[in-house]
């Protein structure tokens, strides 16, 4: 394809492209052809006669290991600055967009009200679509009911408080004050307590597994740390403990504001069952355990547990299962033949358990757990 007369005499010659228009030199405005199979010190040599690439203005290019001339440092800009032509903001400075507010300020959107309420331990203050609506008791509208019954299960007091609201006047029922403390009023009398209309509240039921170190009250005068700071933004209504389980002792309570069930659920001819997890400060010996299992006598009445098992190897940890609700009862069967309770959970109440309930934690009660301890169908 290539003719050898387009060749040099030199060695390594030039090869010349078959192009008519590059061999009259028309190609690239009349410059020779591109250089080919160059070989050795003529390849060196060509290379320095060749134009310096990316140079437009035609200027020296630096030897090789030498640089451009670089400004004085004075001419440089100091640490920060830019270039005139840049004019990009100072170090730490931002575009002007709309006034920034300081550190730890918010701006007036974003402002957090003042009342707002300090959140609480238990994750939660539950929403009234996560909450349970129970189906509502209906009631004989000709039935009279106690006046104090009636504001407890309204969530304004309790009955023992709603007889000092009573005794102080400022109840009123129809229009009339009312001072007796067994006056009965019906579901369609008008109640006013300060002026203000009386209203039944939802019922609602929790299940809190409870942790040390908290009183079972509504109210502690000492200020320490009550069951009720733990449930306080669970829901909007009074709701209150039932029954009552020591500082130290932790496991099954229930809270609700329906009286009639928690009356049912703690009163002693019900008698609902509880399984307790006891560990005492040394092993039970088996002339003691004869003594619980025959009955221990406290306040002039013989208690018998219903069940009382050894769930580990050892014999200092016991499972009892009994229905007498008198106070301290657990600690009070075992301090009597001369053992002390170091810890005490309380695993079932009338048939409710904590699982999946942390300690510390609560849930409501379904409508299906509720249906059956209205039934009584639980022990």
């Amino acid at each position: 394809m290539f003719n050898s007369n387009n060749f040099s005499r030199r060695p390594g010659g030039f090869r010349q492209s078959e192009s008519p228009r590059e061999q009259n030199g028309q190609f690239n405005g009349g410059h020779k052809p591109r250089q080919r199979f160059v070989r050795g010190a003529e390849k060196v040599e060509a290379q320095h006669k060749q134009r310096p690439r990316f140079n437009p203005n035609n200027t020296e290019r630096p030897a090789f290991g030498e640089h451009h001339q670089r400004p004085a440092f004075g001419q440089r800009p100091a640490f920060g600055e830019r270039p005139m032509h840049g004019e990009r903001p100072m170090h730490g400075e931002r575009p002007i967009r709309g006034e920034r507010p300081a550190f730890g300020e918010r701006n007036q959107h974003q402002q957090r009200p003042a009342n707002r309420p300090k959140p609480q331990r238990n994750a939660g203050v539950y929403s009234q679509k996560k909450r349970i609506e129970y189906a509502q008791r209906v009631e004989d509208p000709t039935k009279p009911i106690r006046l104090n019954k009636y504001l407890a299960n309204a969530g304004i007091c309790s009955r023992r408080e709603a007889d000092d609201f009573i005794q102080a006047g400022v109840i009123s029922v129809n229009g009339e004050i009312v001072s007796s403390l067994g006056a009965k009023v019906l579901p369609t009398d008008k109640v006013m307590f300060h002026d203000q209309p009386v209203k039944r509240e939802h019922l609602v039921y929790l299940l809190l597994n409870k942790p040390k170190n908290t009183v079972t009250t509504t109210d502690d005068p000492e200020e320490r740390k009550t069951v009720m700071d733990i449930v306080r933004t669970a829901c909007a209504e009074r709701i209150y403990p039932v029954g009552r389980l020591d500082r130290n002792t932790t496991g099954v309570l229930l809270l609700t504001n329906d009286g009639d069930l928690a009356a049912k659920l703690t009163h002693p001819k019900f008698g609902k069952k509880k399984i307790y997890a006891v560990t005492l400060d040394r092993e039970l010996d088996e002339a003691d355990e004869a003594i619980i299992r025959n009955g221990i006598t406290l306040d002039d009445e013989k208690i018998v547990p219903d069940a009382l098992e050894f769930p580990k190897d050892d014999r200092k940890h016991i499972g009892l299962e009994i229905h007498s609700g008198q106070n301290r009862v657990v600690r009070r069967i075992f301090e009597k033949v001369g053992y002390k309770v170091t810890a005490l959970d309380r695993v079932s109440f009338a048939g409710l358990t904590k699982k999946n309930v942390a300690r510390g934690h609560y849930r409501f009660l379904t409508p299906k757990e509720v249906h059956m301890l209205q039934m009584g169908a639980f022990e």
